[in-house]
């Protein structure tokens, strides 16, 4: 009984050692297997996290395939630049035009003066992730980042008024997003005109240069204001044509949004202010009686006694 003890608790003792090493070669094929399941499962997860940054960072100044818009069509842009200079100057582009490098400098000179700005959350690795991502898109045959193509055809009166539609709010945006009314102001639309937090819009056609710069920047805006508004909330292309056509007639009529509105609206507060303060006057007033008057007479009683 002994032996059969000792003979097993050997042979427990010997088999590991040449189970072992077949199990490392296991747990190592089966680790290299996971690490490259891992490797080409983040492949779509980052090409698709540098798809969404380039929608909505770059796609407002940039297209792919799609010709000039602020800044130039990236398209093939490593050929006209290696990749080093391309990943340091999206890390920082004001730095680089400031160094006096004549690349940086020409692009500024070919966006009218424009810098780009350094965008919030870049850094090498997004930088890179950004670079392989326009790679890919350059090889096809249309890039998802082509950008909108609009005609140069005159927009139709049914076109501007629907735009001034959405503009206002009166026709609410598809996707839910806010009406542009609330933030901003363009000159004509009567009443108490438009909202003050953001930049006039009457001319913004003219500062963005041509019709389709501003509806491929109204498709995707890239302010860090704009963007959590209208984030999974995009416009739809025929929302984005409407109001494209009545900035463009707005900009045709001139001028900076009206300063009536302003009066109208300082008048109007004014207004309800002595309105209702003279409502308060008038309901308030006999209750101050009521309570003055017990009062007063409770002292002649008083002194009579």
């Amino acid at each position: 009984m002994i032996k059969r003890t000792v003979e097993l608790g050997r042979a427990r003792r010997q088999r590991p050692a040449g189970l072992g090493t077949a199990g490392m070669l296991s747990c190592r094929a089966r680790s290299a297997w996971l690490v490259l399941a891992l490797v080409l499962l983040a492949s779509p997860v980052a090409a698709q996290e540098a798809a969404d940054f380039f929608r909505a960072n770059c796609m407002s100044c940039h297209s792919i395939g799609g010709g000039r818009l602020t800044g130039p069509d990236l398209k093939d842009v490593e050929q006209r630049k290696d990749r080093a200079w391309l990943q340091k100057f999206l890390t920082n582009p004001k730095a680089m035009i400031d160094s006096g490098d004549p690349y940086a400098a020409k692009l500024q000179q070919d966006a009218r003066g424009v810098v780009m700005p350094t965008v919030p959350g870049m850094n090498a690795a997004r930088a890179v992730a950004l670079l392989d991502l326009i790679g890919a898109e350059s090889k096809l045959e249309k890039s998802q980042f082509v950008g909108l193509q609009i005609s140069d055809k005159p927009f139709t009166p049914e076109e501007i008024a629907g735009g001034r539609n959405l503009f206002l709010g009166v026709r609410r945006l598809a996707g839910g997003g806010p009406s542009c009314i609330s933030c901003h102001a363009v000159r004509g639309l009567g009443g108490l005109g438009g909202g003050r937090l953001a930049p006039d819009l009457t001319r913004v056609y003219e500062r963005m240069g041509s019709r389709r710069n501003l509806a491929t920047w109204l498709s995707a805006p890239a302010t860090t204001t704009m963007q959590p508004l209208f984030r999974g909330r995009a416009m739809q292309p025929n929302e984005v044509l409407a109001i494209t056509a009545f900035l463009e007639d707005a900009a045709k009529q001139g001028g900076e949004a009206d300063t009536v509105p302003l009066l109208n609206f300082f008048l109007l507060g004014l207004g309800g202010s002595v309105v209702a303060l003279s409502s308060f006057g008038a309901i308030w007033k006999k209750r101050f009686r009521a309570v003055r008057r017990p009062l007063v007479r409770g002292e002649e009683h008083t002194e009579e006694e």
